[in-house]
């Protein structure tokens, strides 16, 4: 069992408290057009309101492939998991047939990666609220390159052919991390109209060339290259920062954008 390690601090550990949260955050109006997206991963009074925008659009699906970048360091450098993971909503199960459906040249069963990661665990209880019986399969990644994206982008793409299934990518990312307001949002909307490119390798130059603090950034790229296959456009559905409700000096950014076939 993955236990929540960051309830009760990124989010509410009450399940009374974090039902009443996420009532306020999102409001289904799915778009079954939406094949993949980036949600922030902040703590919830920082970044919620953006999430719920994207999981208000969210379809139901049976299986969610959920990507996160690897904070800690611990585990392999791609890493899934298998445990089934529980937060104050209840528990969710790992698509165990999608995992070993997956080709797992790049990717590695590993639990290691996953345990204090925060990414992954904190959009989990959005898709609780927004959705019933469905399955999750937790992407971690230590290696966030372009060649690695596109192997894990592979990896899901021969899953979901070989299982059928039908399912959302979800990339777990915030934006440029710590610069006063005004410097982020101007940073942040050159690495989003990248990403509405479609253009993968045009928008790795861009992270790079700037330098860019975008946490999960092989995470976006692994959705934009699924959604790429499925023929998708890119929308920015919302975008804040956490001046919006704290410090403007040093903040982070949180983009809301959604993949539409």
């Amino acid at each position: 069992m993955r236990h929540p390690v960051v309830a009760g601090s990124f989010y509410p550990s009450s399940r009374e408290s974090l039902l009443a949260m996420l009532a306020e955050f999102v409001k289904r109006n799915p778009d079954e057009r939406i094949k993949a997206c980036v949600a922030p991963h902040a703590g919830y009074m920082y970044s919620g309101k953006t999430a719920g925008k994207i999981y208000s659009l969210v379809p139901p699906a049976e299986t969610y492939v959920i990507i996160g970048p690897n904070h800690t360091g611990y585990g392999s450098m791609v890493a899934v998991s298998t445990d089934t993971w529980s937060t104050p909503l209840g528990e969710v199960e790992v698509d165990e047939e999608f995992v070993n459906a997956m080709p797992k040249v790049i990717v590695d069963m590993d639990e290691t990666a996953h345990r204090y990661e925060h990414s992954i665990e904190v959009q989990i209880p959005f898709l609780q609220y927004a959705h019933d019986n469905f399955k999750i399969v937790p992407i971690c990644l230590g290696m966030q390159d372009e060649e690695t994206a596109r192997e894990v982008a592979h990896e899901i793409i021969t899953a979901e052919e070989k299982t059928a299934r039908k399912i959302v990518v979800i990339a777990s990312s915030d934006m440029h991390h710590y610069l006063p307001d005004r410097r982020c949002r101007e940073a942040d909307e050159k690495v989003i109209e990248s990403i509405l490119s479609m253009d993968v390798s045009n928008y790795y130059r861009t992270i790079y060339g700037m330098q860019a603090s975008v946490c999960g950034y092989g995470a976006i790229a692994v959705a934009m290259l699924y959604a790429k296959h499925h023929g998708c456009k890119a929308e920015l559905v919302d975008y804040s920062t956490s001046g919006d409700v704290a410090d403007k000096s040093s903040v982070v950014g949180y983009a809301a954008i959604g993949f539409r076939q």
